[in-house]
């Protein structure tokens, strides 16, 4: 798939067209590049079926655009962008704060051109004398280049997993068995590459299959046994092919975690075996290997669910037969945070609720930007009470329960930016913060805390406002947050969005010994999104939350009734 590939360039050119001050047509890209992000089938499909200006945002020009690099590899115009703002648009951007014209500043004032300049000039106290900038931006600037430094190489979850299942999809015919492993299957936040084992009756079929695929960028090594190749998208993906009765010891051993396989070898050397991964051996005789289940078995074990294969305590509880019976992707039955265009969403609320029928939940929450928040096009009072009758119409037409609810913005105070005159009204309540992210710890977690004593607040979203490898999480206080939140009956947001993923696991693991329930929401801008549900199950999965620690798992008359 190439969707990611092309939404990073339409995401550049847009980037670039606003350092020109080109009006209008960065929001146009943007929009188009989120809309192919999060595509559920490949673009070139489209292409060839005609039908990529069926893609939401994607008018005549922009689908040209895309045409001419399928068919050549590059876009005319991106090309004459780059010449005439020579800039390393996507490395300078990862920089927390540095938007397009703070970029512009950068190259015209100081040629800026990169990171490596941009360290440079930040380290010769050169930043600070723009107008607009100052010290404390150029301590920021030179913190967030370190930040994006470590984040360096690394995938983010959501992006690369429709990739990896298509990969899984198109080997199939060539194979009797096959599965992701590693930190994919774990489904880890971000990935560093892709691992897939396979059985296969003709391995150098597969092998030639798999280095032949449309997406391969480079073959890194070709074998019988193992190849490994560099996709279009950047990550390296090795294909394993591995003998039917050590499949699932290979498999658990290249799940991973490192930290995990390490205790269960030392359980297995106590009971005087071997476990690598061809197998769980005594002396020379195999006694388990062919499934996972059995080589856990052997070991005393409960079988783990690979979410939880990260030697924080799973070992020890599934010793004990004390294993959590975590939620299930299937128990998941509505999502609880989406946006339409009412405020800075792509569709109408009736699309969204026939993509929410079309996925099979029961419920949906309509959940748009309200108050202060003009740049995501918040809705004022009177448009939440218009919202509200538009809802109350659809009801009629739809069996699906949809509940009315808004994202409102916590002030730097604490406060609620929508009256409560507004608020009691609403099925669910989202409020978040939106700005004013570098606040100190204890100033950030009396903000939070003193939002969620507002008795119409539901659930607190994105909770620690951070962006996977573009902006750190706000400081605070996870403890004393979730005791509020127990104190206040308020629920904690995993928001699903794959560059969010907020609360993160450990944050959830948290949250639930404290007993605090978990709402999952997708924050879909656009019906494609509405598919990452299963990324926050993911998160809860992670988080050892059970079904019972899940909202989104309760019927709708228990729903609305907590919520109440």
């Amino acid at each position: 798939m190439r969707n990611r590939e092309i939404a990073k360039i339409l995401y550049e050119m847009a980037d670039l067209l606003e350092i020109k001050g080109v009006e209008f047509k960065p929001r146009a890209y943007r929009r188009a590049a989120m809309n192919i992000e999060s595509l559920g089938v490949d673009i070139e499909e489209l292409y060839n079926r005609g039908e990529l200006e069926k893609i939401p945002g994607v008018g005549k020009s922009i689908a040209e655009k895309i045409a001419e690099y399928l068919k050549t590899g590059t876009i005319k115009k991106w090309e004459e962008l780059k010449r005439e703002i020579p800039v390393d648009i996507e490395s300078l951007s990862s920089i927390e704060g540095l938007g397009p014209k703070m970029i512009k500043t950068l190259y015209e004032k100081l040629g800026v051109k990169n990171i490596d300049d941009l360290e440079r000039v930040a380290k010769q106290g050169r930043i600070r004398r723009l107008k607009g900038f100052g010290v404390k931006t150029e301590k920021k600037i030179l913190e967030s280049i370190e930040f994006a430094r470590r984040k360096q190489e690394r995938f983010i979850l959501g992006y690369i997993l429709p990739e990896a299942n298509k990969i899984v999809e198109n080997l199939k015919p060539y194979v009797s068995k096959i599965s992701l492993a590693g930190s994919i299957r774990r489904r880890k936040e971000t990935i560093g590459d892709m691992d897939i084992l396979a059985i296969s009756s003709n391995p150098d079929m597969t092998m030639e299959m798999f280095v032949k695929m449309e997406s391969v960028d480079k073959v890194l090594a070709r074998g019988i046994t193992k190849s490994s190749v560099r996709l279009n998208s950047g990550i390296q993906v090795d294909l394993r092919i591995v003998e039917e009765k050590s499949f699932g010891s290979a498999l658990q051993y290249f799940t991973g975690s490192k930290e995990h396989n390490i205790e269960l070898r030392k359980i297995a050397i106590k009971k005087g075996y071997k476990l690598n991964e061809y197998g769980l051996f005594k002396g020379e005789k195999q006694i388990a290997g062919e499934d996972e289940e059995s080589v856990y078995n052997l070991l005393s074990l409960q079988w783990i669910p690979p979410e939880l294969r990260e030697n924080r305590g799973e070992i020890e509880a599934a010793m004990n037969d004390n294993l959590p019976r975590i939620v299930e992707y299937n128990d998941v039955k509505g999502d609880l945070h989406t946006h339409t265009k009412w405020s800075d969403g792509a569709n109408t609320i009736e699309e969204i609720i026939k993509e929410a029928i079309n996925l099979g939940y029961e419920f949906v929450a309509i959940t748009d930007h309200a108050g202060n928040l003009k740049i995501a096009g918040g809705m004022d009072e009177e448009e939440i009470k218009k919202q509200a009758k538009e809802i109350e119409k659809l009801r009629e037409k739809y069996s699906i329960h949809i509940l009315h609810g808004v994202e409102a913005n916590i002030t730097k105070e604490g406060k609620i930016d929508v009256s409560n005159s507004i608020l009691k009204d609403l099925d669910i309540v989202i409020a978040s913060v939106h700005s004013a992210f570098r606040m100190d710890e204890k100033e950030m977690t009396t903000r939070v805390i003193n939002a969620m004593g507002n008795e119409y607040v539901d659930v607190i979203g994105h909770p620690t406002g951070r962006v996977i490898m573009k902006r750190e999480p706000i400081k605070l206080d996870m403890e004393k947050v979730l005791d509020a939140a127990k104190e206040n009956n308020v629920f904690m947001e995993i928001n699903a969005y794959p560059e969010r993923l907020d609360l993160n696991d450990v944050n959830v693991k948290l949250a639930v010994e404290r007993g605090v329930k978990i709402s999952i929401g997708t924050d879909a801008h656009t019906i494609s999104h509405m598919k990452y549900l299963e990324l926050g199950t993911a998160v809860a999965r992670r988080g050892w939350a059970k079904k019972e620690d899940v909202i989104n798992t309760y019927d709708i008359r228990e729903l609305r009734k907590i919520l109440q």
